[in-house]
């Protein structure tokens, strides 16, 4: 009896996906495993200190470029931003401790607790953006399948906060190259599922760190782009990097403010 048309286009269809390449999903100890590798590339086993420079736009103001020093303290989770440029902002600064972020404005001599989702100098940038990576500290991930960013094959993840781990956004979805397990595209969402960030990762670079032992990994430029007020973005610009050790008491708020007078 001779097939009719469907059967015959079933068939063929069958014979160009059994004979196409078909990538393979990571699993969850692979997706873990590479969480891991894009945070330990990224941490230094010593102090961290950055010259950053944010170029902020925003709808209906002028354009703003900030000027600002970033230091860590990988071990000890510390982090601190210290704005010099523009003079209306030098002094300004934040400080992590204990898991708690805190500002500090120079004008009004007051420290005030912020949260995770504080834009940094009013820019679209969060905490995070400055800080060492903590992915598989603080997210489940979850596969969602190898694709194409523009010319680099990539793997998609969709991370979801482990219970009881205080972050800016509940889920993100990352898109890491797999030649380099370089993070090339973040989507950061609120928990009603609201699309509030996108970001972009167009340049890495490393150093040889003396403490590590091995090289250290940062994002050169971050680009930001605001998904709810979509007239604003901000450039995140990685000037100089300097991986020697810090000042022992320089993760204090009285060296902030000794840094404002």
């Amino acid at each position: 009896m001779p097939m009719t048309v469907q059967p015959l286009l079933c068939a063929a269809l069958a014979a160009v996906l059994l004979a196409a390449p078909t990538a393979l999903a990571l699993d969850a100890a692979e997706m873990k495993k590479l969480l891991e590798i894009i945070d330990d590339r990224q941490r230094n086993g010593g102090d961290y200190k950055s010259l950053a420079y944010l170029e902020q736009k925003e709808k209906d103001k002028a354009d703003t470029v900030r000027e600002a020093l970033v230091y860590r303290r990988d071990a000890d989770d510390k982090l601190m931003i210290l704005f010099s440029k523009p003079k209306g902002e030098a002094g300004k600064g934040y400080l992590r401790l204990d898991k708690n972020l805190w500002s500090y404005d120079p004008n009004v001599g007051k420290w005030e607790r912020r949260t995770e989702r504080e834009r940094i100098a009013g820019t679209d940038s969060r905490r995070a953006d400055f800080d060492e990576s903590r992915l598989a500290e603080e997210y489940e991930p979850t596969y969602e399948g190898e694709e194409a960013l523009g010319k680099f094959k990539v793997h998609k993840l969709s991370l979801q906060a482990r219970s009881g781990i205080d972050v800016a956004y509940p889920v993100i979805k990352l898109w890491v190259d797999t030649a380099t397990s370089n993070i090339l595209k973040r989507q950061e969402f609120a928990l009603s599922g609201r699309l509030m960030r996108t970001l972009y990762y167009p340049k890495w670079q490393k150093l040889f760190s003396e403490s590590k032992s091995a090289e250290v990994w940062y994002p050169q430029e971050i680009r930001i782009y605001d998904e709810v007020e979509k007239a604003n973005s901000t450039v995140i610009l990685i000037k100089s990097v300097d991986l020697r050790a810090l000042e022992a008491n320089i993760f204090t708020k009285a060296w902030l403010e000794s840094k404002s007078r």
